[in-house]
């Protein structure tokens, strides 16, 4: 069983991954995590849980970390918790600011010592008496290296030399720090959800002649829903009535509408344009298209990318070592007599002050959840950190050709008459053969024959499974399809050399002619595979279960490196396995769903032609194009590199001023400001750098990517200073 909580107000990266392990620590838990992003914790229970217990358990442990933080069943956005505690921090800051310029201003006049004293102490229990408890308590649990305890020990030595103003200070600006820390993860998690946000809020259900406004949850299979022009499509269904404009932006990320009538299937989470539609819903919520889609990118987080990994254990010894030459900058000079031990005692402060991760530990996860979000209103379904950095590094691309290069309709292209034949006498023989098959190629002739096939004058009706079809048209016997076909009837003809699939025909036995039937290529499949080239992918293969000439053919007009054709899966398999051994970096490979399930689980980055509710490309695949172009996985590529580019500035950025605050810090040459300044200031704009992400790609979609990819470092957080602005 699936429980999940909303933990309204989740500021704390460090904290969610302590909540997290504690959480897989309840009994009857099998297993939990924390999606830090979307501030929801999801558990798997497997004993039971009576009443409230679980709640209860889940609160404690919430609290325990961070006591702030609301701890809700369902998902509550609850505004006006927010809101009223969002004016209870200005007001506390506004306070803390007035106390510290009153308790300074006595303090310089050289008067009323002792209330300035009073004040200074007044107003940093006020601002820091919570972070001194959750301190102390974190150190009772043996969780000693957090903010917490970081702030706590800094500021308490702060007043231990008597340093006063500057420990209420310190901590002031700790606060205001943090405060818009939080603003600004709030702001990107509000982006993020709002690049979502195709999650439908009620559903027009007819009953009983009338129409009821119910939630789409209460919806079943069968039931008949309305949906107005303006309105979200809430559920999957089928229309009975109606015809409209469907905007499917937010599934397939493409702008041009698409239209629907009576018998098309729509989905859910498309805006309804112009038009009244009657709807028989045929998927219950939780199976609907954007039920599944808000799920995976929700999700998407857990899965999380190497350099998140590296960075999350990194901050785990960093700290410790840290507060370890805190400590060591605080008693081994004054010790060899090189000081005196207040001097020293404050460098330690401050340079435990500097020592804290959060900048990385908010940033990095952001930075790659921004850019799954905004891959994700591009129709781009990733499922996670770790396959986004790895298309950052793709070495060999392979493509399946049916349905992913190609439309996988058929056409007919050429008709070739022999013996005296004319076109139209072939394409109508071959009509006439093919009117009761329902093979894609058959439909492709009697598409292009364009007229009704008098089929009571069809009669021995015969379809030879793989081979073709034979039929008794008007006394005449008609054979069409392979060349072998027509060899076991003892037809003889010369075997064209022209690429496609071709039919042959023959009339009692007399070689007739062929029909080239092509499958047409998808309009943007040649701009992807010169994107994709652009952007220095080292190789491009294509394998295909198809006639090898046919592959050939279109190979040659892509212009791809490599091509296999006549393959079945089993062989596909055995070809990626070899590739595998020939690459430098990642191999994705690129099919139209679950027919190539065990090549898209064999490849670095599996990548499926979703299309517009394909819920078996969605289940097998790493990444899903929801618009069926091929281009959108070059599209991916440069998502995931400015992605990659953000994160690595951020983690430059961060150790970069830390380092050197540190330094300065030993040195003597930092005060305590500046620390802050290292921590909760440097943490700020690694968010907002994050946001750049968000932006990019979801909000203003300027698809000038290469630009922000080359930016460099010191202009990429000017550009935050715009970030600073959108936050606010």
């Amino acid at each position: 069983m699936i429980r999940e909580f909303t933990l309204l107000g989740l500021s704390c990266a460090n904290c969610a991954a302590a909540i997290e392990d504690s959480v897989k620590g309840l009994q009857g838990v099998s297993n939990a995590s924390v999606n830090f992003i979307t501030s929801t914790l999801r558990m798997e229970i497997a004993g039971s849980f009576p009443g409230n217990s679980l709640h209860e358990s889940v609160e404690r442990i919430v609290h325990e970390h961070e006591s702030e933080v609301l701890v809700f069943e369902r998902k509550n956005r609850a505004q006006s918790e927010i809101n009223r505690k969002n004016m209870a921090k200005i007001a506390l800051l506004s306070a803390g600011a007035i106390i510290l310029a009153a308790g300074t201003m006595l303090e310089q006049a050289g008067f009323g010592k002792h209330i300035s004293l009073a004040l200074f102490v007044f107003g940093y229990l006020m601002l820091g008496g919570k972070i001194i408890l959750q301190a102390g308590r974190n150190i009772a649990r043996g969780r000693v290296f957090d903010e917490n305890f970081l702030m706590a020990a800094a500021t308490i030595g702060a007043f231990s030399i008597g340093e006063y103003s500057e420990a209420l200070g310190v901590m002031l600006f700790y606060q205001v720090g943090m405060y818009f820390q939080d603003l600004a993860v709030r702001k990107s998690k509000k982006d993020i959800a709002a690049l979502m946000d195709i999650r439908p809020d009620y559903a027009n259900l007819r009953k009983e002649g009338q129409l009821i406004r119910v939630s789409p949850e209460s919806v079943k299979i069968g039931d008949v829903i309305i949906v107005k022009p303006g309105e979200k499509i809430p559920l999957d269904g089928v229309v009975l009535k109606g015809e409209s404009m469907l905007d499917t932006s937010s599934l397939t990320g493409e702008s041009v509408p698409r239209r629907v009538s009576a018998s098309d299937i729509v989905l859910s989470g498309c805006v309804n344009q112009n038009g009244l539609l009657t709807i028989e819903v045929t998927h219950a919520f939780g199976e609907s298209t954007a039920s599944k889609i808000i799920d995976l990118v929700e999700n998407a987080a857990a899965k999380k990318a190497q350099t998140e990994n590296f960075i999350t254990k990194f901050a785990r010894y960093y700290t410790p070592v840290v507060v370890g030459l805190a400590a060591l900058i605080a008693i081994i000079p004054p010790l060899l007599s090189a000081g005196l031990w207040i001097d020293w005692l404050r460098r330690g402060l401050i340079f435990l002050v500097i020592s804290c991760p959060c900048a990385l530990l908010i940033s990095i996860p952001l930075g790659f959840f921004g850019g799954i979000g905004g891959a994700s209103k591009r129709g781009i379904l990733i499922k996670g950190g770790n396959y986004l950095e790895a298309l950052c590094n793709l070495d060999y691309v392979v493509f399946d050709k049916t349905g992913t290069l190609t439309k996988g309709t058929f056409k007919v292209t050429a008709i070739h008459p022999a013996n005296g034949f004319s076109a139209m006498e072939l394409l109508e023989a071959a009509a006439s053969a093919e009117a009761f098959s329902n093979h894609p190629i058959a439909l492709s002739i009697l598409r292009e024959y364009g007229k009704d096939v008098n089929k009571d004058e069809l009669t021995e009706f015969n379809e030879i499974a793989g081979q073709g079809v034979s039929a008794n048209a008007g006394g005449r016997i008609i054979t069409a399809g392979s060349k072998k076909l027509l060899a076991d009837r003892g037809v003889t003809f010369v075997e064209p050399q022209q690429g496609g699939a071709k039919v042959y025909v023959a009339s009692d036995n007399e070689f007739m002619g062929y029909i080239v039937v092509s499958d047409e290529m998808k309009p943007d499949s040649c701009n992807a595979i010169e994107a994709l080239k652009a952007l220095g992918v080292r190789k491009i293969v294509m394998m295909t279960g198809d006639d090898p000439l046919i592959a050939e053919a279109t190979a040659n007009e892509l212009q791809i490196d490599e091509v296999y054709g006549g393959l079945l899966p089993a062989q596909k398999t055995e070809k990626v396995e070899a590739l595998n051994e020939q690459k430098r970096g990642k191999l994705a490979f690129v099919g139209d769903g679950i027919n190539d399930a065990p090549v898209l689980a064999l490849a670095d980055v599996g990548v499926a032609m979703g299309g517009i509710g394909s819920d078996a490309a969605i289940e097998a695949a790493d990444v899903v194009l929801m618009s069926d172009e091929p281009s959108k996985l070059a599209e991916a590529v440069e998502i995931a590199r400015f992605t990659r580019h953000i994160v690595w500035q951020n983690i430059a950025f961060t150790l970069g001023v830390k380092a050197t605050f540190l330094l300065l810090g030993a040195f003597g040459a930092a005060n305590m400001w500046e620390a802050v300044f290292a921590d909760v200031g440097v943490a700020v704009l690694a968010i907002l750098n994050s946001i750049r992400t968000i932006r990019q790609f979801g909000i203003a979609k300027n698809r000038n990517m290469r630009c922000g990819m080359c930016a460099p470092l010191y202009g990429a957080f000017l550009n935050n200073l715009n970030n600073l602005f959108f936050i606010l």
